[in-house]
Order: C-alpha cells, then structure tokens, then sequence
C-alpha cells in the first residue's frame, strides 16, 4: 500500500531523516521518502498500517511536525 502524507514543518534535509526514521520505525512501513521542498512525505507499508499510525508517528517526530491529511497514492 501506498500513502502519501501532507505535512506541515518539513524545512531541511534533517527534519527529512527524522521523520523518515519514526515512520520506520511503525510496523509494517518498509519505506519513507520525504520531501521539504513539497512538505510531503511517500510511505510504502504493509495493509495492516492504518492513516492514523502514519500520522502519530510524524507527529510523534517532534513538536515541529504535523501530519495535515495521509491519503492513498
């Protein structure tokens, strides 16, 4: 599956890897590719994975993050 994640704070390469690594780190996401330049974030994961962990785990990254809307790509 499949979802692309709008995100808000998102500024450099290192807000990228932060949030990348706490989506990871959700079980069943196999891959995270985020993008400051769009504040988007593309996750591959498994069908088990719902919008509402996807979310938690961005928002659990920082203070800084904020998962606006997670939809299916």
């Amino acid at each position: 599956m499949k979802y692309v994640i709008k995100t808000k704070g998102l500024m450099c390469g290192h807000c990228e890897a932060t949030v990348e690594a706490a989506l990871l780190k959700v079980s069943g996401v196999t891959d995270a590719e985020a993008d400051h330049d769009t504040n988007t974030v593309e996750v591959e994961c498994s069908d088990a994975v719902t919008p509402e962990q996807l979310s938690a785990a961005v928002e659990g990254a920082g203070d800084a993050y904020k998962a606006l809307e997670v939809v299916v790509a």
